[in-house]
């Protein structure tokens, strides 16, 4: 016998009574079985937006069994409670295209996760503007696209390289990109379009330490604390809404080699996070801030 199909439904909308209740009844009237629900609501602090957020995992009968159809049946209480509402069927893997410079640690961790099914996503293609790693990628039967940079290119050469990006993004039919150490900054134009469709992983000290070799600059002051942040991609760079952060102990036994080491292990496991929480609808924007139901 042919397991239900399985479906996500994410929302949001103003804090008010009886959502929970709705959500959940017309889910059970509709003969739909919750196996996970999740809810937030936003209400203390100076900062609050009060905003509700809930995350359903249920299965779904035959008759219902449709992206459409669910939405359809699902139209009266997101009136009711002017809400936004997506349906998402479990089983279609969302499209990921990952994008590197010539730092690979990061695109190897997730190709190799990628390929022993730890994120359930399908990589149509990588993008980079260097050669670096255009042998790992073809290693796993994955197109590499070289669309390079020259040193000191203007905004304008910028901004046609990444329409290049964009045509493929849309050939592929992408659902998220991945900034896998990608160091370039992109254009407000091409920010806006990927907006809470593109993530990015940097560094976090404290204090900061920007500009070239991070690692060695925060070895020099002798930090105790090194740590890396994924982020949705805004046009205000590295400031975009947090996903998921962690931090590494170091102390002055490390070289700065060996702290560069440690952060890149750091940047690997908190961008993997990031992905496969986005791709497994955990993550719901709140305004400059995310809700991550883990």
């Amino acid at each position: 016998m042919p397991r239900p199909q399985e479906f996500v439904l994410t929302l949001a909308c103003r804090d008010t009574k009886g959502i929970v209740h709705n959500v959940s009844g017309l889910l059970y009237q509709a003969g739909c079985n919750i196996i996970d629900s999740q809810q937030f609501g936003d209400l203390q602090g100076e900062d609050a937006t009060g905003f509700f957020f809930m995350r359903v995992h249920f299965e779904a009968p035959d008759h219902l069994a449709e992206v459409a159809t669910l939405d359809k049946l699902f139209g009266h209480v997101r009136q009711q409670f002017g809400m936004t509402a997506t349906f998402h069927a479990v089983d279609q893997r969302p499209r990921v295209l990952l994008m590197v410079s010539q730092h690979g640690h990061c695109l190897n961790d997730l190709l190799f996760r990628w390929k022993n099914g730890q994120l359930a996503i399908d990589i149509p293609a990588v993008v980079s503007n260097h050669r670096t790693h255009q042998a790992l990628v073809e290693s796993y039967g994955l197109p590499f696209h070289h669309l390079p940079l020259a040193t000191g290119s203007d905004a304008a050469a910028k901004r046609a390289q990444e329409q290049q990006i964009e045509a493929l993004i849309d050939a592929e039919r992408v659902d998220l990109v991945v900034l896998a150490r990608y160091m370039q900054i992109l254009s407000a134009p091409f920010c806006e379009r990927l907006s809470g469709r593109a993530i990015n992983i940097h560094h976090s000290f404290l204090p900061s330490f920007k500009g070239a070799k991070p690692y060695y600059q925060a070895h020099a002051r002798g930090v105790k604390l090194i740590g890396a942040t994924a982020h949705y991609v805004t046009a205000d760079l590295d400031e975009g809404p947090i996903i998921e952060q962690d931090v590494a102990r170091v102390d002055h036994s490390l070289s700065a080699e060996d702290l560069t080491a440690v952060g890149r292990d750091v940047e690997c496991v908190v961008l993997a996070r990031a992905v496969r929480w986005h791709v497994e609808r955990r993550v719901l924007m709140n305004g400059h801030k995310t809700v991550v139901f883990r």
